[in-house]
C-alpha cells in the first residue's frame, strides 16, 4: 500500500493517495459485512478443500522462505553480512515479482495515451453529464481494470490516462481497487479456491469497490478535495537535470550494490527455486518449533562412518540447515551445496 500511495501521489496527486487509504478502509468494512452475510460455510469448506491441493503459484517460494537476520538492533542487522544478503535477495525477488505488472502497465498506458483521442474518453466516461458520470465512473472503472490484465502498482499509469480522459474521481479509485479482480488474479482465485468461490469473490469485490469508489467521490467532493485539473503525468516529455536526477543516480548505485551482492551469494539459484515445486513435505514449511524439528531431521539424516571423509551440505541462504547428503533446503527450496565458506559471510 505504501509504494502504491507514493506512485499515486507522484502521478496523480496526494488527494488520490488519501482517497485510496480512506476507500480501502471503507471497502474492508463493507466486505466484512458482505462476507458475514453471504459467505456460507459450504463455500468456505469448498475453498479450503480446493486450497489444500497445494497447487503451485507464481513466485510462491518467495512467500515461503525465511531470510530474517536475528540478534542486535535493526541497524546492526541491516549492516551485517547476513542482513545485506537478505536485503539484496528481497530486492531482486520483489522486482522479479512486480516487473511484469509495471512493464505491462506502462506499455498499455503509453499506447492508450498516444493512440486513443481524448474525445473517445470524454464520451465513454459521460464527461458532459456530471451526475451520470459520478455514477458511471465507479461502475466502469473496475471493468476497464479487469480487461487491462495489469495489477499492483502497474495500473497507476493507466489510471492517470483515464483521469486525463475524463473518468470521475470515484472511477479512478474503484479502478485502482480493481487490481483484485483483473483476469490474472481471477485465475489465481480459480486455481486456489475453485470456480464457484472465485465467482463469489469477483461479484462481491466488484460491488464493494464500486460502492466504495462512489462514496469516496461524494465525500471528497463535499470536502472540496477532488482535483479540478486533469494533467496527470504519464511520461516525462524530456530529460532534465534536477533533484530527481540526483536521487535516480544514488538509488541506481544502491541497486548496483544489491545486485552484486545478490549474484555473489547464490541469488540466481534461489530465484530459480521460487517457481519450482518443492516436495510436499517442504511446500508449506512453517517456522518456530515445526521448523526447528525439520532442521534437526535434516542434520541427523546422515552420519558418516569413521572411515569416510565427512562432507556437510548447507543451504547457501540458510547456513543453519546442514545435512550429510545432498537435498533441498526446507525453508527456501534451494539445493544444498557442499559446505566451504558460507556466502552469507
Amino acid at each position: 500500500m505504501i509504494e502504491l500511495g507514493v506512485i499515486l501521489a507522484l502521478l496523480l496527486g496526494w488527494q488520490f493517495t488519501l482517497a485510496e487509504f480512506v476507500g480501502g478502509i471503507l471497502m474492508v468494512a463493507i466486505l466484512a459485512v458482505v462476507f458475514r452475510a453471504l459467505l456460507t460455510p459450504e463455500l468456505v469448506e469448498a475453498a479450503r478443500s480446493h486450497a489444500e491441493r497445494g497447487l503451485l503459484g507464481r513466485m510462491e517460494g518467495h512467500a515461503e522462505m525465511d531470510m530474517s537476520a536475528t540478534g542486535g538492533s535493526i541497524l546492526s542487522r541491516l549492516a551485517s553480512p547476513r542482513g545485506l544478503t537478505a536485503s539484496s535477495h528481497y530486492f531482486v525477488m520483489d522486482w522479479a515479482a512486480v516487473l511484469p505488472d509495471i512493464a505491462g502497465g506502462l506499455l498499455i498506458a503509453g499506447t492508450l495515451a498516444a493512440w486513443v483521442p481524448n474525445g473517445f474518453w470524454e464520451g465513454f466516461f459521460l464527461v458532459h453529464h456530471p451526475l451520470l458520470a459520478k455514477l458511471w465512473g465507479p461502475l466502469i472503472g473496475p471493468l476497464v481494470s479487469l480487461l487491462s490484465f495489469v495489477c499492483s502498482i502497474g495500473n497507476v499509469p493507466l489510471a492517470a490516462v483515464l483521469w486525463n480522459g475524463g473518468i470521475s474521481f470515484g472511477g479512478v479509485i474503484s479502478f485502482i481497487f480493481a487490481d483484485l479482480i483483473v483476469l490474472p488474479i481471477l485465475n489465481i482465485y480459480r486455481k486456489y479456491y475453485g470456480g464457484k468461490v472465485s465467482l463469489f469473490l469477483f461479484v462481491t469485490f466488484y460491488a464493494t469497490m464500486a460502492v466504495a469508489g462512489f462514496v469516496v467521490d461524494v465525500v471528497f467532493d463535499a470536502l472540496g478535495l477532488v482535483p479540478t485539473s486533469r494533467n496527470a503525468k504519464v511520461v516525462e516529455a524530456h530529460v532534465s537535470l534536477n533533484y530527481t536526477t540526483i536521487l535516480n543516480v544514488l538509488f541506481l548505485l544502491l541497486a548496483a550494490v544489491l545486485m552484486i551482492r545478490f549474484f555473489k551469494t547464490g541469488g540466481p539459484a534461489m530465484l530459480r527455486a521460487m517457481n519450482r515445486p518443492i516436495e510436499a513435505s517442504d511446500a508449506h514449511a512453517g517456522h518456530g518449533l515445526a521448523d526447528e524439528e525439520r532442521i534437526e531431521t535434516v542434520q541427523e539424516e546422515h552420519n558418516p562412518s569413521a572411515t569416510e571423509e565427512p562432507v556437510t551440505y548447507t543451504c547457501p541462504m540458510h547456513p543453519e540447515i546442514r545435512s550429510g547428503s545432498p537435498g533441498r533446503c526446507p525453508k527456501c527450496g534451494m539445493n544444498l551445496e557442499p559446505s566451504e565458506a558460507s556466502p552469507l559471510e
